[in-house]
């Protein structure tokens, strides 16, 4: 299973920076029970393997006036390898798409997209993701409210799972 090779402290490190990653090395030693020292040569050796794939801040987009929130279902005429990485390549220039992904089935990727009107979305939709070559279809859905957006994975779920096996 993956992230198995981690040792406790590890995953422990982990978890505490998922939750708040502004916190110091003093205070997240102190709350994974190891000395500073130690603890920062763990979290560089964690971004060195690529475990932490950087640090952000959480910012509210309505606060930001970004009111609109949609997910489009783009099909693809072809999904030819060459075809599929070009489509994402283009994703990830667009701002309004914050996240793309290749699906299984009948869609072929889902966009989460932000902007601050529907109409600055509709001139997206119309001039680019529609417009772009490969594009078969898509499908909108606009978000009315988001119920949970909890970032990172479920640190609890595989403490439990490696406890079973062990």
């Amino acid at each position: 299973m993956a992230g198995t090779g981690l040792d406790p402290i590890d995953r422990k490190i982990l978890a505490e920076l998922q939750a708040d990653g502004r916190m110091t090395n003093v205070e997240l030693a102190r709350r994974v029970g190891i000395s500073a020292p130690p603890c920062l040569r763990r979290v560089r050796t964690l971004e060195e393997q690529g475990y932490i794939r950087g640090y952000h801040a959480e910012v509210d987009p309505r606060r930001l006036s970004f009111e609109v929130q949609v997910f489009a279902m783009v099909g693809l005429q072809s999904q030819a390898q060459s075809d599929l990485s070009a489509f994402e390549e283009r994703c990830g220039k667009w701002p309004l798409v914050r996240e793309c992904h290749m699906l299984n089935g009948e869609v072929d990727f889902i966009l989460k997209c932000v902007a601050p009107d529907l109409s600055t979305f509709q001139d997206f939709l119309t001039s680019e993701l529609l417009a772009a070559p490969n594009v078969g279809s898509v499908k909108t859905s606009l978000v009315i409210r988001g119920a949970k957006d909890e970032p990172g994975v479920p640190f609890e779920v595989l403490e439990e799972r490696l406890s079973r096996s062990a």
